[in-house]
C-alpha cells in the first residue's frame, strides 16, 4: 500500500492533506485527493469501496506498507520497497480526530469521562483537563448532560459527546466516517450546523465518508468518488455532478438522463435513435468514439408549441413529492426514456397527465460527453 500525504511549508497553506494510497491487487485501494485547512471534503462510493479504509489508514489503524504521511512538518508514516518503513508513529501519537459511525463510546463512562480520555496523556493537570473537557460538551450545547452515561443520551447526543471527543486533544486533521447515518433529520440539520460552527473556527482539514450524495452536496468543498478502491473523480459538487467524468462516476453520483452514442468533431448521434446534437468539440475525443453523455436538469425543458428542435414524448410517470414532480418521457421512438424534474405548479401549467404527447427540449449546450471504461481502469486514476 502507498499511502501519502503532504502539506507544503508555507504558512498559509498549514495542514493542507494531500494523500495518495496505493495496493495492489487483489485488494486494490488508489485513492488521490487533497483538503486544505478549512476544507470539507467527503467521500462517497458504494459499500466495501475503500471510504473508512483511506481514513483508517490515515489514523494509524490500518497499516501501510509504503508511502508517506506527513502533516505540517511531522512525518507520520515513511516506507518504500527497499529499505521498508523508516518512520511509522502509533495513532495515539498522530495529531488527528477520528469519529467512528458507531461513535465507539465507553458505556460505564459518563459524557465528560469519555471526552477525557484523549487528555490523559496531556501536560495539564487533572483540573485543567476535566475544565477543558467540560469546555468542549458546552461548544457541543451538551454541557448539562456532561454526568450522563451513553445509554441515557439520544443517538445526536451520543455523537456530541463523541465529536467533543475527537476535538479535544486539538488535532490537525479531523475524520469523520458515517457520522450522520443513525440520527433522525432534524438531529442531522442541527448538527450539519455544528459541524459548519466547527469548520469556521477550527481551521483544519476535515474528511467525510458519507454515502448520502445530497448530504455531500451540502457539507463538502470537493468530493471524491470512490469504487472498487479506486478514486474515480475528485471535483467541486456542482462540477462533478454536471461533469461526471465517466459513466461510471455519473452511475455512482444518480445521474439519471445518461445514454449511449458516437461522436464525430462537434457532432453527436444518440444510439438507437435519428437524433444528433451539435455539441461542442474540445479536440479530446478522436473522430467516431462511442461515448457516453449526460444532460443536467437545467438542460431539459418542456414546451406546449413544437419547434424545429423539440422531441416528440409521451408522459408514461408522474411522482409528485410536495411541490415537486418527477416525469418519466418515454420518447416517440420507444427506446429512450427521460426523466425530467418540474414544480408540480409547472405540471399543472403544462397541463402534464399519464399518456399525453408533450414536446421534450434538450439544450445540446448542456450535453456533457464522457469516455466509456471498465470500472478498474487505472487510467481512472490519473487526473
Amino acid at each position: 500500500m502507498v499511502f501519502l500525504v503532504e502539506v507544503p511549508t508555507t504558512v498559509e497553506v498549514k495542514q493542507m492533506l494531500k494523500l495518495k494510497i496505493s495496493q495492489a491487487l487483489p485488494n486494490p485501494l488508489q485513492i488521490h485527493l487533497e483538503c486544505e485547512a478549512g476544507q470539507l471534503h467527503a467521500l462517497v462510493g458504494p459499500s466495501g469501496s475503500g471510504k473508512t479504509s483511506t481514513l483508517r489508514t490515515i489514523a494509524g489503524l490500518s497499516q501501510a506498507k509504503t508511502g508517506r504521511i506527513q502533516c505540517d512538518d511531522e512525518i507520520w508514516f515513511e516506507a518504500d520497497d527497499v529499505s521498508g518503513i523508516h518512520i511509522n508513529l502509533p495513532p495515539a501519537s498522530r495529531s488527528c480526530g477520528f469519529l467512528f459511525q458507531q461513535y465507539a463510546l465507553f458505556p460505564h463512562l459518563s459524557a465528560i469521562e469519555n471526552v477525557l480520555i484523549p487528555l490523559q496523556n496531556s501536560a495539564l493537570a487533572k483540573q485543567e483537563r476535566r475544565s477543558l473537557a467540560q469546555e468542549w460538551l458546552d461548544r457541543m450545547g451538551i454541557a448539562e448532560l456532561a454526568n450522563r452515561l451513553p445509554h441515557q443520551l439520544s443517538g445526536g447526543q451520543q455523537q456530541r459527546v463523541a465529536l467533543a471527543r475527537a476535538l479535544a486533544r486539538q488535532p490537525k486533521i479531523l475524520l469523520l466516517d458515517e457520522p450522520f447515518s443513525a440520527i433522525d433529520t432534524p438531529t442531522r440539520q442541527s448538527l450539519y450546523k455544528t459541524l459548519a460552527d466547527l469548520r469556521r473556527d477550527l481551521h483544519i482539514p476535515i474528511l467525510l465518508v458519507t454515502h448520502d450524495l445530497h448530504e455531500a452536496d451540502l457539507l463538502a468543498d470537493r468530493i471524491t468518488v470512490i469504487d472498487q478502491g479506486f478514486s474515480l473523480q475528485t471535483a467541486a459538487p456542482q462540477v462533478l455532478f454536471q461533469k461526471p467524468r465517466n459513466a461510471r462516476v455519473a452511475e455512482l453520483v444518480g445521474i439519471n438522463n445518461m445514454f449511449e452514442g458516437v461522436f464525430n468533431s462537434g457532432e453527436l448521434r444518440w444510439n438507437n435513435s435519428e437524433h444528433v446534437f451539435q455539441v461542442l468539440d474540445k479536440g479530446k475525443i478522436p473522430p467516431n468514439t462511442p461515448v457516453a453523455w449526460v444532460i443536467p436538469a437545467d438542460g431539459l425543458s418542456i414546451n406546449e408549441q413544437a419547434s424545429n428542435t423539440s422531441i416528440i414524448a409521451k408522459v408514461t410517470q408522474i411522482s409528485t413529492l410536495g411541490q415537486v414532480a418527477v416525469i418519466q418521457l418515454q420518447l416517440h421512438d420507444g427506446k429512450h426514456t427521460i426523466t425530467w424534474q418540474a414544480s408540480a405548479a409547472e405540471v399543472k401549467r403544462l397541463s402534464l397527465k399519464i399518456g399525453n404527447l408533450t414536446n421534450l427540449e434538450l439544450d445540446s449546450s448542456k450535453i456533457h460527453i464522457m469516455p466509456l471504461r471498465l470500472i478498474n481502469d487505472p487510467r481512472l486514476f490519473t487526473s
